[in-house]
């Protein structure tokens, strides 16, 4: 029989405990690990889940990689994609890959009797993923692409239309910049839809169409394109994949990461990192600290069974032993109301959103949570780890007891 586990059980079930202030040393013990599991669910689960959100939202509206030609400048006008060493079969086969979509960005203004505003058309073909690009849909829908003459319907930012007044089946004037002419181009578009990533740059600019009006306005030629879109199965494997794709991209081509596109998002994303890691250890900190000062107390309280112990011949080693355990059972209480109440939180958080955010200043808005089952258990088993290190220092003052003086103490 483990005898210091045994004890520790039977020490910690008694209900024999008429010392009030041990209760209330225990009880605040036990409140600050329910509070420090709570505090640290809720951070990693919103950190995690931030970051995730926002990757995404950057991602499935212009790929995880971009696949573009190294003749292309610092403007928004594509340049044609080469084809030569482009292996396209190839990296669709690829098994981290969810799917390709053809593109041609150039820039233009669209103009109204209400406002203007400077816009990039980015063209799309038939392969367009309209499944993907539905979750920031906020009314109408996409327009069909089916590359045979000229769609004019697109897809507009919420801010876009707001800016120029426009709701879906109205018409807009856009003018463009055709290379080599003065005289600029004119195209009437049809709203179909109107979207919303909540990502500013994104938002502020682009607007979804046909790849044929690009390429009219390009001097393309008809089966040419600017660039393209991979997606990604999983969006945390960009750094990954890449070596990968760029293997089968072409010399005259280049590869940019969807995190790469917007530096100063993934800057402020990375933020994320020191912030979580700072309230952590704040966390393990107060709990530290509250473990200590109950296992303390407990040794001031129960100085006579310690004298009987030692009396009995149990050595100093065996008794820390108990003690700490019996800490540590304390602890389980605080673990499980802790670990039930921050799952509730985040639960509902998950499924109703109540907590909502600016998206101008946070990219996101609602507050996004990870539900990974993960988080509890490694957050929980880590505390009660860390904990129990901590414990074996301060438990040593047991071996300073003297078991004839604690017998007699009162």
């Amino acid at each position: 029989m483990n005898f210091p586990l045994y004890f520790s059980k039977k020490i910690a079930l008694s209900k024999d405990n008429k010392n009030n202030l041990s209760r209330v040393i225990i009880f605040i013990g036990r409140l600050s690990v329910a509070l420090g599991i709570i505090v640290s669910l809720i951070t990693v689960s919103v950190g995690l889940g931030s970051k995730e959100a926002i990757k995404l939202r950057m991602a499935d509206f212009s790929g995880h990689i971009n696949i573009k030609s190294k003749r292309s400048n610092s403007s928004y006008d594509s340049s044609v994609l080469d084809q030569k060493g482009l292996q396209l079969n190839k990296i669709k086969a690829h098994p981290d890959v969810a799917g390709m979509q053809e593109y041609a960005t150039v820039y233009g203004i669209l103009r109204n009797e209400h406002n203007f505003a400077g816009i990039v058309y980015k063209g799309v073909g038939k392969d367009f993923d309209h499944q993907r690009f539905e979750k920031f849909l906020i009314a109408g829908k996409t327009p069909e692409i089916t590359e045979k003459g000229f769609n004019s319907g697109v897809a507009i930012s919420e801010k876009i239309a707001g800016d120029l007044h426009l709701k879906v089946k109205d018409s807009i004037v856009a003018i463009f910049s055709k290379n080599g002419q003065e005289q600029p181009l004119y195209r009437k578009f049809e709203v179909t839809g109107i979207y919303k990533t909540d990502i500013k740059m994104i938002d502020d600019q682009f607007i979804i169409g046909d790849i044929n009006h690009a390429r009219r306005i390009l001097d393309m030629e008809k089966t040419d394109v600017g660039g393209i879109d991979v997606f990604l199965k999983n969006v945390n494997d960009i750094d990954k994949d890449l070596p990968d794709i760029e293997k089968y991209t072409g010399v005259k081509n280049y590869t940019e990461k969807a995190t790469d596109k917007y530096p100063q998002i993934v800057d402020w994303i990375n933020i994320f990192d020191n912030n979580i890691a700072v309230i952590i250890v704040i966390m393990l900190v107060v709990v530290v600290i509250n473990i200590i000062m109950v296992l303390l107390i407990l040794i001031i309280e129960r100085t006579n069974s310690i004298g009987l112990l030692k009396t009995l011949g149990a050595p100093n080693t065996q008794i820390r032993t108990i003690f700490i355990n019996y800490t540590l059972m304390i602890m389980i209480p605080g673990l499980v109301f802790g670990n039930l109440i921050g799952i509730g939180l985040l639960a509902i958080q998950h499924f109703w959103g109540v907590i909502r955010l600016n998206p101008e200043n946070y990219y996101i808005s609602v507050v996004p949570v990870d539900m990974n089952p993960l988080i509890p258990l490694v957050i929980s088993a880590g505390i009660l780890i860390i904990s129990g290190f901590s414990l074996i220092f301060p438990s040593y003052l047991i071996s300073k007891i003297s078991p004839v003086k604690s017998i007699k103490y009162n």
